[in-house]
């Protein structure tokens, strides 16, 4: 298989790179997450405008691209930069409704893909762990619409959000997969309120609180009861778009380690010529070209028919980059010693972020257990 980008793909990594590089310094970064929002509006608008938005979606959606690598490609460029403006939720609940909104609710993906808005997934609950069927989250039916009461946690751009794609239980117990329904809800909608905090990388988020919100029959997307399927294919993008940004603030923690290996000096000679160090750096850049090489597979997997496969290497690509990103933070910061946590260098950003990634839609021991049930699911199915 080749798994060479096209030259679309290489035009747009090379644009988003650059741009990154010459416009979206660490200083502009902190910068944009400690602002109101938790992100620049303008800086949003300005990927629009060069198409990163646009390149998550397929053209039938208004989009320019929407495979796996596309995505890969985004958010490799996104996490030299650590970018905090809110591409992840664009894409999950954009891929949600591209999958199945009706056409009036499917008109939202144009303000999305042109930056003028801000969606924001609200899957996880305070006692749900990562488990996308364990929601205690209550719709009923209200006349000719749906009345919503329950609490999420962690709602990644929660806190100024202008659309938010809910997960509610329609029927069944608390950790079935049938009977979850998902929803489009106004930020302003009478009864919604949504609770900020920061995030130790840098990061924003938002505690959401439903108390009674009724929306329309027309904010339902999907099918009532049917909505796991559809929040797995969304977060499952998700996956994806977290590994590739990953390794792409891995590629900088490496760089920046080794250029402190070049420089830094003692006993006379630069660090990078002691054997010990050597032989950690070596280990290190194995290591992240097996994270590179998990993202490729989960990027040609994403679109499979087959779900097993599709899933287990998602899975797998999570697994892997938790656990590397891990070490590549740990390894970077003790190569640098105690000037690697200090908050003026950017090394201690990136690591923060790493850490942060091994715990958004799941961290690398529930992504391994889940790698284990869907090859239990392969070996019943097969036999």
């Amino acid at each position: 298989m080749n798994f060479e980008h096209t030259e679309d793909r290489r035009m747009l990594s090379d644009m988003l790179r650059r741009f990154v590089a010459e416009q979206y310094d660490i200083a502009t970064r902190h910068r944009n997450a400690g602002a109101e929002h938790g992100h620049s509006p303008e800086f949003w608008r300005r990927y629009a405008e060069l198409g990163a938005i646009g390149a998550l979606f397929a053209e039938r959606d208004g989009g320019l691209g929407g495979a796996g690598f596309d995505i890969a490609v985004v958010f490799e460029a996104l996490g030299r930069g650590l970018v905090v403006e809110p591409f992840l939720d664009a894409l999950m609940v954009g891929s949600a409704i591209a999958q199945a909104g009706t056409p009036a609710q499917r008109e939202s993906l144009d303000g999305l893909i042109a930056g003028e808005q801000v969606a924001a997934l609200a899957c996880a609950e305070p006692d749900a762990g990562y488990e996308l069927s364990r929601v205690s989250t209550h719709a009923e039916r209200d006349g000719a619409g749906w009345r919503l009461r329950g609490t999420k946690a962690v709602v990644n751009a929660g806190g100024h959000a202008d659309l938010y794609l809910v997960s509610a239980r329609t029927s069944g117990a608390g950790d079935e997969e049938d009977g979850i329904s998902l929803f489009l809800v106004e930020a302003s909608a009478p009864g919604l309120s949504a609770r900020g905090y920061a995030l130790v990388d840098g990061g924003r988020a938002a505690e959401l609180r439903l108390d009674q919100v009724r929306v329309p029959q027309a904010a339902l997307l999907g099918q009532a009861g049917a909505g796991h399927a559809l929040l797995e294919h969304a977060t499952g993008r998700g996956l994806l778009a977290l590994c590739a940004e990953a390794l792409g603030a891995m590629d900088c923690a490496r760089d920046a380690t080794l250029e402190y290996l070049r420089t830094r000096r003692q006993f006379g000679a630069p660090i990078g010529s002691f054997q010990a160090l050597q032989h950690r750096m070596a280990d290190l850049l194995l290591e992240i070209e097996q994270a590179r090489s998990a993202v490729i597979n989960a990027a040609a997997a994403l679109d499979l028919p087959d779900r097993l496969a599709r899933e287990q290497a998602l899975s797998a690509a999570k697994y892997t980059i938790g656990r590397i990103g891990t070490l590549v933070a740990e390894e970077s910061i003790q190569l640098h010693g105690g000037i690697g946590m200090t908050w003026e260098l950017p090394l201690a950003h990136y690591a923060k972020r790493l850490v942060m990634i091994d715990h958004q839609l799941g961290d690398e021991d529930h992504h391994l257990r889940r790698y284990i049930a869907l090859g239990r699911q392969r070996d019943r199915s097969a036999s």
